[in-house]
């Protein structure tokens, strides 16, 4: 089987996971704090925060920032459900935005300029793919109307400019993503206020950590926040740091691969769309295509899953899932509806060959030509 994404581990985690067990600290120790700093300095920021997965991230951004019942947080549909789930955690509304089109699948400003209310106070943009959104067009569009501006970077991990431009960026490290720790996230803000109200809330706004009173710096603590539990262990930190080193590498090594799908899609499917410039900033790591008006798409993928190629979809869309249909159901969101009854995700990770891209083209266009 050729699968869709395929994490890479080896000897080195494995080490760092035996020096973590060996240290018997398991959680929000000095890996954490290490593995904090690293990230930032690779996103030219101050500092980060950790989190247990992205979806603790996003919601500790706008929690951060004081969202609740009452705001309008404009959002795309197209994304996995966690982003706007977060919204729904705080007591906002999440405001559906469509997409500009499939050549360009990101949350269009022009949708969102017509959507936007007195009661709209944030908007949430989405990395669709690795594939950066106009982020200079999206903090002029932020701060024309005094929103807050936050990044879903949980596919664009090390890309230039990403978290620079948003108030807060979100990002993960899912089995699936760039870089992986298993379960994870990161956090990253312009405002270091703002940075360390989302580092109290991650740990039910304790005003001191375990390791801190275990090493005698503090005795008691104060609870100054209605926190979370959204804290990283040390296990998943130690394997970040290790995945951290290589991030930019597999990052080239997506971009090489995915202009080489370019180059053979091009060349077996003339009637394929294939979303985004070839030089549009992207961490890739998404392959994703749009397939001809009228083609069976479940079939397409039930037939190439026979000649071993994973497939997927990305992404239904929120709009459309059963709950999101009950809380809104006159939404309408035309362009995001089209594009994700077409799309198909085709695989795409660093241990991928060109032998097997050219697989997977030419049996894409035997199964279409069926």
């Amino acid at each position: 089987m050729i699968s869709l994404a395929d994490p890479i581990l080896g000897e080195e985690e494995k080490q760092a996971l035996y020096a973590v067990i060996d240290s018997n600290w398991l959680t929000m120790g000095e890996r954490v704090a290490e593995f904090e700093r690293a990230f930032a300095v690779l996103h030219n920021a101050e500092s980060a925060v950790a989190v247990n997965s992205c979806t603790a991230g996003l919601h500790l951004c706008l929690a951060a920032f004081g969202l609740g019942s009452g705001d309008e947080v404009l959002v795309p549909s197209l994304t996995f459900v966690a982003t706007v789930n977060a919204i729904m955690y705080t007591g906002a509304k999440p405001v559906f935005v469509d997409i500009k089109d499939n050549d360009l699948p990101h949350i269009s400003i022009e949708d969102a300029e017509a959507k936007c209310t007195p009661r709209t106070k944030a908007a949430i943009v989405m990395h669709y793919g690795g594939y950066l959104v106009d982020l200079a067009a999206w903090r002029s569009f932020a701060d024309d109307h005094r929103l807050i501006l936050i990044e879903d970077a949980a596919h664009a991990p090390g890309t230039a400019d990403v978290g620079r431009w948003g108030d807060a960026a979100a990002f993960s490290f899912f089995s699936n993503k760039n870089m992986t720790t298993a379960e994870g996230g990161m956090v990253l803000a312009r405002d270091e206020t703002v940075l360390k109200r989302i580092r109290s809330l991650r740990a039910h706004g304790m005003t001191t950590d375990t390791l801190n009173r275990h090493r005698g710096h503090a005795h008691t603590y104060d609870v100054i926040d209605l926190g979370f539990n959204y804290r990283l262990d040390e296990l998943r930190a130690a394997i970040g740091l290790v995945q951290l080193t290589h991030l930019q590498r597999w990052n080239s090594l997506r971009r090489m691969l995915t202009a080489y799908y370019r180059a053979c899609l091009s060349e077996e499917l003339s009637d394929i769309g294939i979303p985004f410039d070839q030089d549009h900033p992207t961490a890739a790591h998404l392959m994703p295509v749009v397939l001809p008006k009228g083609i069976d798409r479940s079939r397409v993928m039930e037939q190439l899953r026979g000649l071993g190629i994973q497939t997927s979809i990305h992404y239904p869309p929120v709009h459309q899932f059963s709950y999101y249909r009950r809380r809104f159901p006159n939404t309408v969101l035309s362009r995001t509806d089209e594009f994700s009854a077409r799309e198909i995700t085709l695989p795409l990770h660093p241990m991928l060959t060109k032998d097997q891209i050219q697989f997977v083209s030419k049996s894409l266009r035997k199964t279409l030509s069926k």
